[in-house]
């Protein structure tokens, strides 16, 4: 019987003579110098003792390493298969700088460290961005109260228009979620403030007075931007002494004005206008009481009745005698209007909760 010689392949011949190097396997991370360098094709010498070759997208970098790449330079890549059918290494880059990439990202993370991210586009949801060679995605819920977009009514398409001008722009963030497998990367830049506000809110105290700027207007309040980047919210209520149903009337957007800290909470500044001036309450404690004659201006209609004033800044709410409620504004048959002084008798007066009940005298 002859017998069938089984002829050794390339690699195989190349690693018989290295006896003390180890075969690599699909999977294994190998390194070497690069010899050769094509239109579409690298190639990379191993120990001298086998060639790699790297192909196409697979010498694609995540990690932003081996850009332009030349001869002589050193890599680090990932074996896809021993032998090709040119019987070498089959290498990719790209796992390889996946790896390190994701993995860096990974130590970002758990360092808590502050990074710089590209803003590439916008949508409704938020900022896409670029880290490295990696793209993430910065959520709106996630941006610094300096970056993120107040509008009127929560209009979905003036948010975008607010959100696009930090298209091109450089933010410094910190990552706050990551997934390798899912390819996720979430990063914050409200968290890298958040840390910074702490610190810089520890120079305040309840009941400083500071100067800010008007940031943001909205239904329940002003955003006050004060000592580069710290920001506090006036609420409605704080506004004014008297009734304000809409903020607007009371501040606009880039007013320059003083307000005082009533609260500083977990990096929360809660802010007063109406607190810089005297309670006007005070002044009419003893003046007035339960059952009293007063003329009164009607200002606005309420479901419950009308809201009039008797003072500057001293308002409450009056009802028809009997219990009977006030018509629509426009209504003919209304027994007041807007704008004119009636008659009324005072039937709550508490003026510690500033609280201010009138009936409307036939």
């Amino acid at each position: 019987m002859i017998k069938t010689q089984v002829m050794p392949t390339k690699m195989e011949q190349l690693l018989g003579s290295a006896k003390n190097k180890i075969l690599p396997k699909q999977g294994d991370l190998v390194e070497g110098n690069v010899i050769f360098v094509g239109r579409n094709e690298i190639l990379i010498d191993i120990d001298e003792i086998m060639t790699g070759l790297i192909r196409g997208h697979e010498a694609y970098d995540e990690s932003g390493e081996y850009n332009n790449l030349k001869v002589g330079d050193h890599v680090t890549a990932t074996v896809l298969d021993i032998e090709n059918e040119r019987g070498i290494l089959e290498l990719s880059i790209k796992q390889a700088g996946h790896k390190k990439a994701w993995d860096n990202l990974e130590k970002m993370q758990a360092d808590s460290k502050v990074v710089s991210v590209n803003v590439l586009e916008a949508n409704k949801g938020g900022l896409v961005v670029k880290l490295d060679q990696v793209f993430g995605f910065l959520p709106v819920s996630q941006l610094s109260p300096k970056n993120y977009p107040r509008v009127v009514g929560g209009n979905k398409n003036k948010i975008l228009e607010k959100l696009k001008s930090l298209v091109g722009e450089k933010l410094d963030v910190i990552i706050i979620d990551i997934n390798d497998e899912e390819g996720t990367l979430i990063v914050s830049e409200r968290a890298v403030e958040k840390d910074q506000r702490k610190q810089a809110l520890n120079n305040y105290k309840k009941g400083d007075i500071i100067e800010g700027k008007v940031t943001g207007v909205v239904d329940f309040g002003a955003f006050i931007e004060f000592d580069h980047g710290l920001e506090g919210l006036i609420h409605i209520s704080e506004l004014g002494w008297q009734r304000i149903d809409n903020p607007r009337e009371v501040v606009k957007e880039g007013d320059k004005i003083k307000v005082q800290i009533i609260e500083v909470s977990d990096s929360k500044v809660s802010l007063s206008l109406k607190r810089l001036t005297k309670d006007p309450w005070e002044d009419i404690k003893d003046k007035y009481k339960i059952g009293d004659k007063v003329k009164a201006k009607v200002i606005k209609f309420n479901e419950f009745g009308v809201f009039v004033e008797i003072m500057p800044m001293i308002q409450g709410l009056a009802r028809v005698r009997g219990g009977t409620s006030f018509k629509d504004p426009g209504d003919s048959d209304n027994k007041v209007e807007i704008g004119k002084e009636y008659n009324f008798t005072i039937t709550n007066f508490e003026p510690l909760d500033h609280k201010l009940g009138l009936e409307l005298n036939d």
